[in-house]
């Protein structure tokens, strides 16, 4: 089992809820519907996180369930996001926007009082983004098809990478 120190779920959250809320919308209701027009409902999967410690790196897998609501035309999305280890849990909310393919908004984690921004862009259905919280930044990729839906997430700190499956 890893062990967590008290900076990593932190971390682990922002990473996970910053992938969350850049959903990329399709190109269709991209220019019809909004943004977020695809993505109001319950989703969940799973996946793994890699942590790099002392004794090299080690994985443990993840699991989440989320469930997300839009409003403003589409263009903005609201998550509460729920997810656990073996080693630990949190629980997210998040509000962001997409304006003209710029994506920002805001995250916090409650139990621990972490919180922090998410910038990015959509380009072609997919997002590339940055997620940021004091002392740690990660970037990552989000490829969405129909209910399907991968994150990949990477970083040069000791939360090394993220990979998730999701459905809706």
């Amino acid at each position: 089992m890893i062990r967590f120190p008290r900076t990593l779920p932190g971390a682990a959250a922002a990473v996970v809820l910053g992938a969350m809320m850049l959903l990329p919308a399709s190109t269709s209701h991209a220019q019809s519907g909004g943004a977020f027009a695809d993505y109001a409902g319950q989703w969940s999967g799973s996946g793994s996180i890699t942590i790099a410690n002392n004794n090299g790196t080690g994985s443990e897998r993840i699991r989440c369930r989320g469930k997300y609501t839009t409003s403003g035309g589409n263009n903005v999305l609201n998550i509460n996001l729920r997810c656990a280890s073996d080693s630990y849990r949190f629980d997210l909310a998040s509000e962001v926007r997409s304006t003209g393919g710029e994506l920002s908004g805001n995250w916090t984690e409650e139990s621990r009082g972490v919180n922090g921004t998410v910038e990015g862009r959509v380009s072609g259905g997919q997002v590339t983004a940055l997620v940021q919280t004091a002392g740690y930044a990660a970037t990552f990729n989000i490829s969405t098809r129909g209910n399907k839906q991968t994150v990949a997430i990477a970083s040069k700190g000791e939360l090394r990478a993220v990979n998730i499956s999701l459905s809706r």
